[in-house]
This record gives C-alpha cells, structure tokens and sequence, in this order.
C-alpha cells in the first residue's frame, strides 16, 4: 500500500496527467525524505505558504524535511482539479488529508491546496504551494 493516494473519480491524460503525477511524487518525496527529488522537483523560487503568518523558501522547507522537524507519513490526495494559465504554467487545487510530525507533534489534517506549477525545458516543476 502506497504511502500517497489519490482519490478522484475523474481521469486525467496530457499536461493534466503529468501535473497530477508530479504532485503524486512530490508528496512520496516528502513521505521518503528524498531531499534530492525535493530539490529536482521544487522550483528554485518556491514558496511554501502554510497559514497566513508562516511561509518558507526552498532551502528552509527542505531543511526541515531533512532534519526530521517536518516529518510526513501520509498524504491522501482529494479529486483534483487542474487549471492552466498557459502551456507553461498551471495550478493543481485540491483537499489534501496529510499526517506528520511537526516538531515532534503528531498531527492529522486536511488543507484546501493549491499547487503552482511552471514548466521550464519540458519538465513541470513546483513553484509554489498553500496548504
């Protein structure tokens, strides 16, 4: 049993599968702590934006994945839906139930999420995330 599902009754193809899938490996990337697939996945200008008062860069989130102060077991992915602003740039929106431990507190949520991508040389990358 995989650590990420996704639940959805639509199916995708296209761009829209591929932002689905990338979503799907980002969130197993956290799960594993593969710092290396965050950074490959992860624009260089991306922005975490967990509530209205906490946000993080790049190197701040993936530092947090990697000494364990965020550190993520499951992600249950909710019927997203995929929005285009161009060829280039697209936002994944969807409910996302996560459970962590952050900093040391066992914790069970579901997030409204907005994912922000941009492709850059064929490959779609995150630039953004609210959860």
């Amino acid at each position: 049993m995989s650590d990420v599902e996704l639940f959805c009754e639509k199916s995708f193809s296209g761009a829209d599968q591929e932002i689905v899938d990338r979503f799907v490996e980002f969130q197993n990337a956290l799960i594993e702590a593969d710092t290396e697939k965050l950074d490959e996945i992860l624009s260089d200008d991306f922005r975490l934006t967990q509530a209205p008062n906490r946000s993080q860069v790049k190197g701040e989130f993936i530092s947090e994945v990697e000494d364990g102060s965020m550190d993520f077991s499951k992600s249950d992915i909710m019927d997203p839906t995929i929005l285009f602003d161009d060829d280039e740039s697209a936002s994944l929106i969807s409910k996302v139930r996560l459970t962590a431990k952050v900093y040391g507190r066992e914790l069970r949520w579901i997030s409204n999420t907005v994912a922000n991508f941009r492709k850059t040389d064929g490959i779609w990358h995150i630039v953004g995330w609210e959860s």
